[in-house]
């Protein structure tokens, strides 16, 4: 894969009206696009169903989680609107539920192992006994075990991670910020040229495109510091 092919730009803006706006600013430099809540709850799965039909690539981060009934059926119309990657939290269950209700199907499964926004000190108030590397390594065997065509993880974690799945699965990054630029909520966050090295597939870039005076500029330099990282 290409840099175009790795780069997901997250359209994490309240409307449709910017995420329209974005994606025609951006046009074919960008391939593949991520939609998450915000959106969705704007209008953004006909917006999803829609940029899929015209050709582009779509990461409908929806981080499903329910029994495993009630995932199977989401899972299967969601194969059915085109979509390209989805996200689920990494709980055995739900996992292996998912993959058998993509089975045969184009829909890349991603289990969420810690959000990026979360250290130690958040797991250790949600209730959970391990330090967020543990979590993740933990939480990707067993997406390994469960089939799943990838994991999304912090850049940080992507070197281990790697040495658990192997080659061919996806490892999604979040938390990308181009050098010098703000870290926002994010607590672990890596360069675009360091996660690639790390082990990292796709990397995932929102706010230093899209909140950019030149959305085009900032997403063309992330796309040659990819260039540059994977030759």
């Amino acid at each position: 894969m290409n840099a175009r092919e790795r780069l997901i730009v997250g359209l994490d803006v309240p409307t449709l009206g910017e995420a329209e706006k974005i994606v025609s600013t951006l046009g074919d430099n960008v391939l593949f696009y991520k939609i998450g809540y915000q959106l969705v709850f704007a209008g953004g799965l006909e917006f999803a169903r829609e940029l899929a039909q015209s050709g582009k690539k779509i990461f409908l981060d929806m981080k499903l989680l329910d029994i495993d009934n009630t995932i199977a059926s989401g899972v299967e119309n969601i194969v059915k609107m085109g979509m390209s990657m989805l996200t689920l939290h990494a709980y055995p269950k739900a996992m292996r539920a998912a993959v058998e209700a993509a089975k045969g199907s184009d829909l890349c499964l991603l289990g969420v192992t810690v959000l990026t926004s979360m250290d130690e000190q958040d797991l250790t108030a949600a209730g959970y006994e391990y330090d967020p590397h543990t979590l993740v390594l933990r939480r990707a065997e067993q997406a390994l075990a469960a089939g799943m065509g990838g994991i999304v993880c912090s850049a940080e974690e992507s070197s281990a991670v790697r040495k658990i799945v192997g080659p061919n699965m996806a490892i999604v990054t979040p938390g990308i910020r181009p050098a010098g630029s703000d870290k926002g909520d994010q607590k672990r966050v890596m360069t675009p040229a360091d996660a690639l090295k790390a082990g990292s597939s796709h990397l995932v870039v929102a706010r230093p495109i899209v909140k950019a005076p030149d959305p085009k500029d900032a997403a063309r330099a992330i796309l040659a510091e990819m260039d540059a990282a994977l030759r």
